[in-house]
């Protein structure tokens, strides 16, 4: 039995709409596909439906099952400044390259939960997480990038267990991130980022435990 829901977390703005709304229905769908769920065909019309009366910037969350049953809640969202740093560090928990089901957006979250509460958050503002083989995997609600001066971000690879996400997607199509394995050592090696869809790119500050 099927006990998890697949997740999106949009960013709607006014103008604007919802933040990079094509890949997020795409992830949707496919995980949805490829882990035999229903298609989540009402998505776009529940999301406008949660929206139709913002005045302000929205955190907004869909959440799909394996029954087809979909909920959308959203939320007052304050954009963090541009020149923001995080304070980042690691965490002992450990991820399974071998966990597919990693490669999606679901609500089973007991890993990312277990390296969030290994430090208070006046220390950290988030961690990161890495594999059995001690390769950089992800943040508990980010992607990884690093830039070591060339101009191209570096990303760990989803079969190092990560979640595909959307700003990640975003940044490789446009050619502003490559695919390559990082270990803890090289994130001493370049300037870090982290990010997600809906926060947008955040340098990171790595502290060592």
């Amino acid at each position: 039995m099927i006990d998890f829901s697949l997740i999106e977390t949009l960013r709607w703005q006014p103008v604007d709409g919802f933040i990079r709304l094509r890949l997020h229905l795409a992830r949707l769908s496919r995980s949805a596909r490829r882990l035999g769920f229903p298609q989540p065909i009402d998505a776009v019309a529940r999301l406008d439906e949660a929206v139709s009366a913002a005045v302000g910037p929205l955190r907004v969350r869909l959440t799909f099952d394996a029954q087809g049953r979909m909920e959308v809640t959203s939320a007052a969202f304050v954009p963090l400044p541009p020149d923001t740093t995080w304070t980042v560090r690691i965490s002992e928990t450990r991820l399974s390259s071998a966990d597919k089901l990693l490669r999606h957006k679901t609500t089973r979250r007991a890993a990312y939960e277990a390296a969030r509460a290994e430090y208070p958050s006046a220390d950290a503002d988030e961690v990161i997480l890495l594999n059995e083989h001690g390769e950089v995997c992800e943040g508990t609600i980010t992607s990884i990038f690093l830039d070591e001066g060339t101009g191209m971000l570096r990303t760990p690879p989803v079969s190092c267990g990560l979640l595909a996400g959307v700003l990640r997607t975003e940044l490789i199509c446009a050619r502003k991130a490559r695919i390559a394995r990082l270990t803890r050592a090289d994130l001493d090696s370049g300037r870090l980022y982290i990010g997600n869809s809906l926060r947008g790119l955040i340098r990171a500050d790595l502290l060592r435990n």
